[in-house]
Parts: structure tokens; C-alpha cells; sequence
């Protein structure tokens, strides 16, 4: 296998374009051309491969024929209401189908590249549209690409595929497309579904009657900061990726935990995304001989957050993390302020946070966070064959 990585990438992908709205493509460039200044894209070992559309083939894998019939027909009719398009979380727009196909077809090609072992990493920052159900668009999603580049690995022949999800908000479409499939695992930390679209992920989401345990959430209190972030992520996930022995790490990668963004009530920092980016990794390199693959998300702090994060997350998939003190081009910052004119654009890749925190340990008065930790490990772990009271495990 190389130790390449793959990016998947060309400035078509930008065509998934809701308008008005606040799921706008300027992250996407912004973070490209972040990267490129920085010289991330140039490393040796990158290749960047150009998306192709996923055919309806690869589509229904995942989603409905009837609905690839309405997404291609709404923006041609000005009267279409149906299948979850047309809202405002989902409007239409020019190209929906072509467009959405890419995306999901770049993920498609990250994935191929990584499990044929063209490459050990790769990277669709447009992707990870991971709200979208098999005949309803939701969420900001019409195609769900993690979902069908997973249905074409097990088309390929994987029988364990692990997903890990840390977008703010939980993972839903992907987790019901899978829900009874003991092949694929999904992994969801996001804000409590008490508080946060969509409404689901809760612990006792465990994974259907054929695939108990294959589903894992972990709802967390607003308000909570790296340190809790990263004490949850630590008290589970890695326990259940070991326990389900997975060929390859898919990850869901959205930036909306982090503290200004405006959808959302987390408090993270850049510092503790990468923080995250880093920990994925290194599960892949310790479970999967290094195979990973990863894509974008939410995230809807256009300037101020996406791009340094994201960047972070395509230094880490393509060799040595950047310093947290590197300063942002000059000519970077002037293409930002050009592009949102107005925005505060920042000036260093960090935010000035430590993101360090305490292991879990069942023991002691328990905060919120420790609460939810607590809740998910009851639910999943027995089912998995650990023992949820044991920080071994």
C-alpha cells in the first residue's frame, strides 16, 4: 500500500450551491486555498484527483429511484413540493441532481483509492452530507455521500467498515441507512438531541435486531469545551472501534462544534478539532494499517473557523500536522476579506486553547459530560463485549 493521500478535488464541487444559505461553498474554497498557500496540497505524496459524478447505480445503493427522479426534476418545475426539497433547510437550486452527484461521487473515488490500496489516506472536504435519507432530503443534504461510498466498500467486498461522525449534529441518515447492517458501524458525538436538529442520537440508539451495538452516540451538554470533548471522545470511541476491528475508518469531519459557530451551542476550538483530527489518525494507523478516509461537514463559521479547520484536517491526512502558531498567508487573509467582505479573518491556525483533558474514570460526583459518557457506555458497551464500568475498556 503507499503512503500517499488522495484529495479529491477541482473547483466543480463549489456547485453545490443552496444560494442564500448558510451551507455556502465559500468554506470549501477558502479552505483549498488555505491549504495551498500553506503548502499543504504541494507535500510530496499528494495526488489531487479530480470528482466524477456517482451514476444512479452507485445512488441507489442508498437512495430511492423515485427520488433521483424528483431531485433531477424539482428545478425544472416551479411547483415541485415532496421529498423533503423545497424547504428552507433544502431549497432547490440549478443542476441539484448533477451537482450533488459529484459530491457523492468524490467521496466514492476517496474511498475506492483508499481500499484498493492505491493510497493509505483520502480526503473530500466537500463531502460528508450525512443528514440525507435514502428518499428525503434534510439537513442542508440531498445525496448522502458518506453513506454511498460506504454501500460501494461493501460492494467491494469490506465486511467491517467503522464510521465516525463529530459533526455538531448527529449523524442520522447515515446511521439509519445501516442501522440493521452488522457490517458497518456508526460512531456519532454531537450536541444533545434535546437541544439540536436533528432530534435523534440518542444512547439507547444502539443498531437494529441484526446489528445490535453497531450504532453508538454520544449526546453531549452545550456549553461543554475541548476538555469534555475530548474526554468523551476518548471514554468510547476508541473502545469501540478496537471491539469492532474495523478495515477501514470512514470520518465525518463538520467543524460546527466549534464555539462561534452560529447553528450551534458547543464550545470547541480549532486547536481541539485538530486535537480530534489527530486521535483519528491514529486509531486508523493502530486498527486499519493507516486506512482512512475523510470528509467535510457542517460548519457555518465561513471564514473565521472552517477553513483553519479543515486544514488542519488535510495537514493531518497528508503528513506532519501544522504548528497551531503558523500565521495565515497574507495573501489567504486578502482573499477571504474579499470574499466576505466584513468577516473577522484570522490571523494564526489556532485559537489559543489547550485542548488537553482528564480521562474518564467511573468514580466521583459526575458532571454532565461524565453523565452522558455514562449513558452511552451502559447502552453499547455489553453489547459489544466490554464492560462499561471498566476505564480499560
Amino acid at each position: 500500500m503507499s503512503d500517499d493521500t488522495v484529495v479529491v478535488w477541482d473547483e466543480s464541487l463549489l456547485g453545490y450551491d443552496l444560494g442564500d444559505h448558510p451551507l455556502d461553498p465559500v468554506r470549501v474554497e477558502l479552505t483549498i486555498a488555505l491549504a495551498r498557500e500553506l503548502g499543504v496540497l504541494e507535500r510530496a505524496g499528494v495526488r489531487l484527483v479530480p470528482p466524477t459524478p456517482a451514476d444512479d447505480t452507485l445512488l441507489t445503493r442508498v437512495h430511492d429511484p423515485r427520488y433521483l427522479d424528483a431531485v433531477r426534476i424539482a428545478p425544472r418545475d416551479p411547483l415541485f413540493a415532496g421529498f423533503g426539497l423545497g424547504t428552507s433547510d433544502n431549497p432547490v437550486f440549478d443542476r441539484m441532481h448533477e451537482s450533488s452527484a459529484l459530491v457523492a461521487g468524490a467521496s466514492v473515488i476517496a474511498a475506492e483509492a483508499v481500499w484498493r490500496g492505491t493510497v493509505r489516506r483520502a480526503v473530500n472536504v466537500a463531502g460528508g452530507l450525512h443528514h440525507a435519507m435514502p428518499a428525503r432530503a434534510a439537513g442542508f443534504c440531498v445525496y448522502n455521500d458518506p453513506a454511498v461510498a460506504i454501500a460501494r466498500l461493501l460492494d467491494l467486498g469490506a465486511e467491517r467498515i467503522a464510521y465516525v461522525d463529530v459533526d455538531v449534529h448527529h449523524g442520522d441518515g447515515v446511521q439509519q441507512i445501516f442501522w440493521d447492517d452488522p457490517r458497518v458501524l456508526t460512531v456519532s458525538l454531537h450536541e444533545t438531541p434535546l437541544a439540536l436538529f436533528p432530534g435523534t442520537g440518542f444512547p439507547d440508539e444502539t443498531g437494529g435486531p441484526n446489528a445490535a451495538g453497531t450504532a453508538v452516540n454520544i449526546p453531549l451538554p452545550p456549553g461543554i469545551e475541548d476538555a469534555g470533548w475530548q474526554r468523551a471522545f476518548h471514554a468510547v470511541v476508541p473502545s469501540v472501534l478496537r471491539a469492532f476491528r474495523p478495515q477501514l475508518l470512514f470520518t465525518q469531519c463538520g467543524a460546527d462544534a466549534h464555539r462561534v459557530d452560529p447553528l450551534a451551542d458547543l464550545h470547541l476550538s480549532v486547536d481541539g478539532q485538530r486535537a480530534t483530527y489527530l486521535a483519528l489518525r491514529a486509531l486508523a494507523d493502530e486498527l486499519c494499517d493507516g486506512r482512512w478516509v475523510a470528509t467535510g461537514g457542517g460548519g457555518y463559521a465561513l471564514v473565521e473557523v472552517v477553513p483553519r479547520a479543515w486544514t488542519h484536517l488535510l495537514a493531518v491526512a497528508t503528513g506532519a500536522p501544522l504548528d497551531p502558531a503558523t500565521l495565515t498567508p497574507p495573501a489567504w487573509r486578502e482573499l477571504a476579506a474579499a470574499r466576505r467582505p466584513g468577516f473577522d479573518v484570522p490571523l494564526r491556525m489556532t485559537d489559543d486553547v489547550d485542548p488537553g483533558y482528564e480521562p474518564w474514570q467511573p468514580t466521583g460526583e459526575p458532571s454532565p459530560v461524565d453523565r452522558a459518557i455514562a449513558a452511552t457506555r451502559k447502552a453499547v458497551f455489553p453489547l459489544l463485549g466490554l464492560d462499561p464500568h471498566d476505564p480499560r475498556d
